[in-house]
């Protein structure tokens, strides 16, 4: 009897989180899968260079065997073999986001209890993808608070379109993930932000500080520049830390031609304000985050603010291999969904 996998990319929000979740539940649960339409609602559907990598890294991770790994492919078998630890190059190829690869590897490096490091090149801050910071800061504390034991340095930055960028990951041995309540923030720590910029005129970080501290009436002290130079080509990101006692959100504005200083440090203020109005404890990114490793741990729950198509879309790619529920409830008076995932 057939026990492999078929999935159809094009369900639900038809992007490459799909092919992600389904190359990392596969690597660890050992099952097979078919992919057809891979990234069919996307402008330019089909494999990219960073989804390309991805799958590369995975099939290095586990000895898989892959058919159809070309760029462009809208269809992909993958057999997964038996995880194993080591060292590991990706080089995307373009300014493809290196967060997006390494998650691909994460998880099931971290579950399969091995000691690896990983080094991707390629873009650290992308469009629709999280930056470098929102792993470092906001997605790996609570993996560490869930057993695992992952250091990340960002070697070098990389901008979209040019990249040129380089992280480092190293995942030590651990026993494995186990499941967390993330249902409260606890008490307000700090707000800070911070500004990233490379081949910039020092006249735009100023006016984005400027109106940092005006938006977020704050002192000096609590945005700060930081010059992150490199030789492939100008880029810029605002960032607003937003530290509770149970929780860190990072929200991000990646700067771009056309968008004034002011605009870009406005919105992610904004975005840091809409997240405190409520008293869910993650935002609508790390809730698209926290699926997984919770389904992996046996269990868990979280509070959020806001869900998204990808939350949606991730459920379903899960149930697909793992014997696991995930229950979602609406708290009409604190403006927060409740969710709950158990077997």
């Amino acid at each position: 009897m057939d026990s492999t996998i078929y999935i159809d990319g094009s369900m639900g929000e038809g992007g490459g989180q799909i092919l992600r979740s389904a190359l990392a539940l596969s690597s660890i649960t050992g099952k097979a899968f078919v992919i057809d339409r891979i990234r069919a609602k996307r402008p330019r559907p089909g494999l990219l260079r960073q989804h390309f990598c991805g799958v590369q890294g995975a099939a290095a991770i586990c000895d898989a065997k892959v058919e159809g790994l070309e760029l462009g492919s809208t269809r992909l078998s993958y057999s997964p073999g038996k995880i194993k630890g080591g060292q590991y190059h990706l080089p995307i190829g373009s300014a493809g986001s290196t967060s997006l690869v390494l998650q691909t590897i994460l998880l099931p490096l971290i579950v399969a209890k091995v000691e690896a490091e990983v080094w991707i090149e390629g873009g650290t801050h992308n469009p629709f993808s999280p930056p470098f910071e929102f792993l470092q800061k906001c997605y790996l504390p609570i993996l560490k608070r869930m057993g695992a034991d992952v250091e990340l340095k960002m070697e070098r930055a990389g901008f979209y379109p040019a990249g040129g960028g380089s992280i480092r990951c190293v995942i030590k041995l651990t026993g494995g993930l186990k499941s967390l309540d993330l249902c409260s923030r606890g008490a307000l720590v700090d707000v800070t932000a911070q500004i990233l910029a490379c081949q910039l005129p020092l006249h735009v970080t100023s006016r984005e500080k400027a109106q940092l501290l005006l938006d977020l009436n704050t002192s000096e002290d609590k945005v700060t520049i930081r010059d992150v130079g490199n030789d492939f080509g100008s880029g810029n990101i605002v960032y607003v830390n937003v530290e509770h006692e149970h929780v860190t959100e990072v929200f991000s504005v990646l700067g771009e031609r056309g968008k004034s200083a002011e605009k870009v440090a406005k919105e992610a203020v904004d975005e840091a304000k809409d997240y405190l109005k409520f008293k869910g404890a993650v935002g609508e990114h790390l809730a698209d985050q926290l699926l997984l490793p919770m389904a992996l741990a046996g269990g868990g729950s979280f509070t959020c603010t806001k869900l998204s198509s990808h939350f949606l879309t991730n459920i379903e790619v899960i149930k697909m291999f793992l014997d696991v529920q995930v229950h979602v409830s609406e708290n009409t008076e604190s403006g927060c969904h409740l969710v709950t995932v158990f077997f």
